[in-house]
């Protein structure tokens, strides 16, 4: 009789080690898959801007060097570079919180919150 009025108790906690430990597994997957995306992304930003200074520095030497021959002096060529890039990183410096602070606060929801809407979307149907 005592074994009886106990097997609920004990399949109740069965059933909620399981649910806990299914939990537990569904948020490593979660946090295994955002991780995953985000260092992809990080990489792959990284690469890019490898690549675009590559291509600013080539930009910059050439029009270093097209300045120098039509104003006579590369020293003044190189000022006048110098002067169009502190231009652009002084704009980049004035609107940085909304081109990157707020993008990636986006990004980063979007990656670890989005899915989970979805998912419960397809459960309830």
């Amino acid at each position: 009789m005592n074994k009886e009025f106990t097997r609920p108790a004990e399949e109740l906690g069965r059933s909620a080690a399981e649910y806990i430990d299914l939990k537990v597994d569904e948020i490593k997957l979660r946090t295994a898959k955002g991780l995953s995306v985000t260092l992809n992304r990080i990489l792959l930003a990284f690469v890019f801007l490898c690549l675009g200074s590559i291509v600013m520095t080539a930009l910059a030497f050439g029009g270093v060097l097209l300045l120098g021959d039509i104003i006579g002096s590369y020293s003044a060529g190189a000022f006048i570079v110098a002067a169009f890039f502190a231009l652009i990183a002084s704009l980049l410096w004035l609107v940085r919180k909304k081109l990157f602070l707020n993008g990636l606060i986006r990004l980063f929801v979007r990656l670890f919150y989005e899915d989970s809407g979805e998912e419960a979307d397809s459960l309830k149907s």
